[in-house]
């Protein structure tokens, strides 16, 4: 038997076929600091519930995979010292639950629970990718992809990733490439990347369908769905792959590498570009979280169309 436990409200949303957007907890636990952490995962499954969607964060709670966390827990995790809290992928998760520890989920791991529980639409931030000058370092985030039918509503690829050869693996993957009214794929927040969607679709309702075809040719691969930067938000690009360019020869300088590349990139970045990337990091991830809830309405529509 699974050890899932589905909070009440999500719970109640599958029952009723009501859109649910699942979330990851990594960004809880190592992605921002407290008290941010905290209010950033409020933020984010309030967008999800003004779009009449249920939020459903996810992490493994002593042993247990939790659907949908309380109050107290998204405290719990975000009070927690990092090292205290396993990054839960495919390869650690089964780990995790035979040891009865605590875990958050990354994009991969997210994915996974998301299919164990029957939720289609996931919202993060960006997903991870092949490392530049490290071909070999590919993030599990895309063979995930490749062999989980979730549908991922995120800001692209981390910007300091090698975008073309991220490309290429979604690609050998089979995944579906979606770009939000646009046909370049997002490169987290600057506005171009100079990488080409498989196809560019403008509303929630034609990516709902897409998602229905998909269903319905039972592909065993994912959806990922680009989502470019709001206009008031973006950053100029040549600023950005200069700050860029100068943490990679940092990191390759210090050792950084692995798991540890991607928390240490973004530390780098928001010092160097200054205190607004926290807060447009935060309008990216609210503003994906309600497009994912967005299409999971639409979604509603398309397999209940008398709801």
């Amino acid at each position: 038997m699974i050890p899932l436990q589905l909070h009440p409200t999500v719970a109640h949303a599958l029952a009723e076929n009501q859109p649910v957007v699942a979330m990851e907890s990594t960004l809880i636990t190592h992605g921002l600091p407290y008290p941010q952490n905290l209010e950033v995962a409020h933020l984010m499954e309030t967008a999800v519930r003004e779009e009449n969607a249920v939020p459903a964060t996810v992490a493994v709670l002593r042993g247990k995979i939790h659907v949908g966390l309380s109050a107290d827990e998204l405290t719990y995790l975000a009070t927690r010292k990092p090292e205290a809290i396993h990054r839960c992928s495919r390869r650690n998760l089964p780990v995790v639950l035979a040891k009865g520890e605590d875990g958050s989920t990354t994009v991969a791991g997210t994915m996974i629970v998301a299919q164990l529980a029957g939720i289609e639409l996931f919202a993060t931030g960006g997903i991870g990718g092949v490392h530049r000058g490290h071909p070999f370092d590919v993030s599990a985030d895309l063979t995930e992809l490749g062999r989980t039918p979730v549908t991922v509503v995120c800001s692209g690829m981390k910007p300091f990733l090698d975008l073309t050869a991220t490309c290429e693996v979604l690609e050998t993957q089979g995944v579906t490439l979606v770009g939000f009214g646009t046909d370049d794929v997002a490169p987290f927040f600057t506005e171009h990347s100079g990488q080409y969607t498989d196809v560019t679709l403008h509303t929630a309702a034609e990516i709902a369908g897409l998602i229905q075809a998909r269903q319905q040719l039972r592909l065993q691969s994912g959806t990922l769905v680009s989502v470019p930067v709001p206009q008031m938000h973006k950053y100029d690009k040549v600023v950005v792959d200069q700050a860029i360019d100068q943490a990679i020869r940092d990191a390759d300088v210090q050792g950084v590498v692995g798991a540890a590349v991607t928390s240490w990139m973004v530390r780098r970045l928001a010092a160097v570009l200054g205190p607004e990337t926290f807060r447009t990091n935060i309008q990216l991830l609210c503003y994906n979280a309600k497009v994912a809830a967005q299409i999971g309405g639409a979604l509603r529509l398309f397999t209940h169309p008398r709801l």
